[in-house]
């Protein structure tokens, strides 16, 4: 590949698609290859696919590593990946479409279509607009409330309803808290609106008219469509295989599965401003109102920053940046064993899609170093800068060994295991339940049976969780019997260290068992 590495990459994209001949240089292209290939060696990230687009045009599409670990299939341009959070900007398109229909308007309230929407208080629930589910501004913690909807089988408008116990973070409209949950919300208002599932609306609105034939929102459409990586999840240093996830009820928040080609087609679509073909899908007032910064960040404005960055904030389901001078619009997406990316300069007509399908992925290091070879900007190696910042950050997170450290050996139960029986409530989510079997304590989740859990005693009344199954986001964590001045169990406190899905949230409290 290195000696024939352009004419090789021409005549295969050539070949197989018919895509006319791009103004980028050879060496561009080449150095690209190198590039991604040694990434994906350097990060030891299982599989990876790059899409590039330019003027309209897909100029680079290419595969690298395995689909799955321990096979020899390699990945391609039509490689299935989750998307993850990619899915919002599609989401927002939705939403879009209905104001141009006049079905609804960014500034009507959510409890127009939901009446029994609820935050954590009276005024944010009734003053809540379509347009705050989608940027992030409603006053919850970034991914507060994520423990609802994972892996659980809660339907959206139950998951919704337990919205209203989710703790405020910051005043309304006063700040930037990343809700997965607003969006499942906001894919019920689709549902509400239109009368057909948020998939239908998918279907119907954006996949196929802009030819999007691979991409997909059930995984149970995978062995169909055929040609699809696996996900991985992290074992120490070892990248384990996983099964899919079904987001399918939870889909409006990140549950599409695309390719690196179909990707492609979507940010061509989103760089013409909503136009495929004679087609006007999304209105040029759609488009300014979806690409508008709803929520800022702040920006370092006391020392020099990587891109020459003035601003940042959020859109519509995008992030928003300037660019060397240019406007940047990109989003990221994390799926159970899959990172995702997708950037695009307007100004220049391009953009860059990143899909992989291991935990430790260089996206953003890819993306940043394609961006700068194709802009003519001065090139970083981001891929070592990236790989060596999150080593040392991998290394720095301590907070496993440290609760590891400050296990005290020796010590006993303060009751027999009978008296750990029992069940427990969770407002946000439901009940936990605590039983006796073969001499050992068991934990089982009511909505999430692929939480179930072994509890090997770990010290006084905490108890080490042993998953049943491999998870991507979390593994070791304890759980404490929270236990009142008579020896009687009161509830449970959590602790299972990450930076996802937020046990600590559930505060669950002793009831009578069923």
């Amino acid at each position: 590949m290195k000696k024939y590495g352009f004419l090789i990459i021409f005549s295969l994209l050539w070949v197989i698609s018919g895509w006319a001949q791009s103004s980028v240089s050879e060496v561009d292209l080449q150095k690209l290859d190198d590039y991604f290939q040694r990434a994906v060696n350097d990060w030891d990230v299982p599989g990876m696919s790059v899409g590039i687009v330019k003027d309209g045009e897909i100029i680079f599409s290419k595969g690298y590593g395995v689909k799955e670990v321990g096979k020899d299939k390699v990945p391609d341009g039509n490689t299935l990946f989750a998307i993850a959070s990619n899915t919002k900007a599609f989401t927002s398109a939705i939403i879009a479409t209905l104001v141009q229909e006049g079905k609804l308007d960014w500034d009507d309230k959510v409890r127009d279509y939901l009446p029994g929407f609820e935050l954590y208080g009276r005024y944010e629930s009734n003053e809540t607009t379509i347009l705050d589910l989608l940027c992030h501004r409603v006053g919850l913690g970034t991914f507060s409330g994520d423990f609802i909807w994972y892996k659980s089988n809660l339907t959206a408008p139950e998951i919704v309803e337990r919205v209203k116990y989710l703790p405020k973070r910051f005043d309304f409209r006063a700040g930037y808290g990343y809700s997965n949950v607003m969006y499942i919300t906001a894919g019920e208002v689709i549902k509400v609106v239109t009368g057909k599932t948020w998939g239908e609306n998918i279907q119907e609105r954006l996949l196929d008219p802009i030819g999007l034939e691979r991409t997909i929102y059930s995984i149970r459409e995978l062995e169909e469509k055929g040609n699809y990586a696996t996900p991985h999840a992290l074992e120490g240093e070892k990248n384990v295989p996983i099964p899919y996830v079904d987001w399918e009820e939870i889909a409006a928040l990140g549950g599409l599965i695309s390719s690196a080609n179909d990707m492609c087609k979507w940010m061509m679509f989103n760089l013409e401003h909503g136009i495929v073909g004679q087609d006007t899908i999304l209105t040029p007032a759609s488009r300014n109102t979806i690409w508008a910064m709803h929520n800022s960040h702040k920006v370092e404005r006391t020392k020099e920053n990587d891109f020459n960055n003035h601003f940042s904030g959020y859109g519509l389901g995008w992030g928003l940046a300037d660019y060397y001078g240019n406007l940047k619009v990109s989003h990221g997406g994390g799926f159970d064993g899959m990172i995702s990316s997708v950037n695009m300069v307007p100004d220049k007509n391009l953009g860059v899609v990143v899909l992989t399908n291991g935990m430790n992925s260089p996206t953003r290091a890819v993306t940043y170093y394609a961006l700068e070879v194709l802009l003519g900007q001065p090139e970083k190696d981001w891929s070592a800068e990236m790989l060596e910042k999150v080593t040392k950050w991998r290394n720095s997170d301590t907070r496993i060994k440290d609760r590891k450290k400050k296990r005290v050996e020796g010590t006993n139960p303060s009751l027999g295991l009978e008296a750990y029986e029992g069940a427990f409530k969770s407002d946000i989510y439901g009940k936990i339940y605590v039983g006796l079997k073969d001499g050992r304590l068991h934990m089982a989740f009511e909505h999430t049976p692929e939480l179930d859990a072994t509890l090997t005693h770990w010290h006084y009344d905490v108890w080490k969780l042993d998953w049943r199954y491999k998870h991507a986001w979390f593994d070791f964590g304890t759980v404490k019997f929270n236990i009142d001045n008579n020896l009687d169990i009161t509830g449970l406190s959590f602790d299972v260290p990450n930076n996802d899905i937020f046990f600590e949230e559930l505060k669950p409290y002793k009831i009578k068992k069923d």
